[in-house]
């Protein structure tokens, strides 16, 4: 190998060296997150069927069943209708959500016992969703923008390698400081999230468990367990029946779509 092109070897060598070196934990934080929105996208729309169950820290139960429908947007949020089937006493009760980068979400119940549409308050997103240990605000799609990110470290949980990543929310009326996220480092899916409350304590932690995928690329959780650290309550969503490209359109999300869920 003559000189000159060994010395060009070493400095591509250590320009790749000092590119490595620069990016920030705040930079890699930020690649993972949109790596994970990238691999998700062009789904267009999904119909799902899910069973809701809420344990008090007894064990007590009661359960819910309900369908989601979701529309994929190109420029914004998705769009999502959680329609209640059962039981009786919330059946035809639906929530509608129009998720947003950095502008609070848009989110409203229609509530069938009053036959009126309520709108969800920003102020008012750290609330309970139905009783649940989800709230409002967990309720949306995760957009990119709602978050400043912070890649903190490499772990294996379950047997798969995990990046670790802290979440800042930037929107504004967060219930929470900050959530903490293990991503699998081969498929970039949510394995475990932690959710700190606006004391820094560690407030809920949702586990992702038996994944699915779906058109040859698309992955989905057949459960999502929440387990409130404080009170000791849980939710569990599980879901099936997932169905993909069928045809939803914007009209099947409008407010009006929320007196017409059935």
């Amino acid at each position: 190998m003559n000189r000159s092109v060994a010395a060009l070897l070493f400095s591509f060598a250590t320009l790749l060296s000092v590119s490595a070196l620069a990016e920030t934990d705040e930079e890699k934080g930020l690649a993972i997150a949109q790596e994970f929105d990238r691999r998700d996208q062009g789904f267009q729309d999904s119909r799902a069927e899910m069973t809701m169950t809420l344990r008090n820290r007894n064990g007590d139960e009661s359960v819910r069943q309900l369908r989601v429908n979701t529309l994929e947007m190109s420029g914004d949020g998705d769009r999502s209708m959680s329609i209640f089937d059962e039981p009786l006493d919330v059946k035809g009760t639906a929530m509608l959500t129009y998720s947003h980068g950095l502008e609070p979400d848009d989110q409203w119940l229609y509530l069938p016992a009053l036959k009126r549409v309520k709108r969800i308050s920003s102020r008012n997103k750290s609330g309970p969703f139905m009783g649940s240990e989800f709230a409002y605000e967990d309720i949306g799609s995760q957009e990119v923008e709602k978050y400043h990110y912070r890649y903190l470290r490499d772990e294996t949980v379950d047997g798969m390698e995990c990046f670790v990543l802290e979440e800042v929310p930037a929107y504004e009326y967060s219930g929470y400081t900050r959530r903490v996220v293990w991503i699998d480092q081969a498929e970039y899916r949510p394995i475990q999230v932690e959710f700190y409350d606006r004391k820094e304590a560690l407030l809920k932690v949702l586990h992702y468990r038996d994944y699915r995928q779906y058109l040859d690329r698309y992955w989905r959780a057949a459960v999502m367990e929440m387990e409130n650290r404080q009170t000791g309550k849980r939710t569990t969503l599980r879901w099936d029946h997932y169905r993909f490209q069928t045809g939803l359109t914007e009209r099947d999300f409008d407010k009006n779509a929320l007196k017409r869920a059935r």
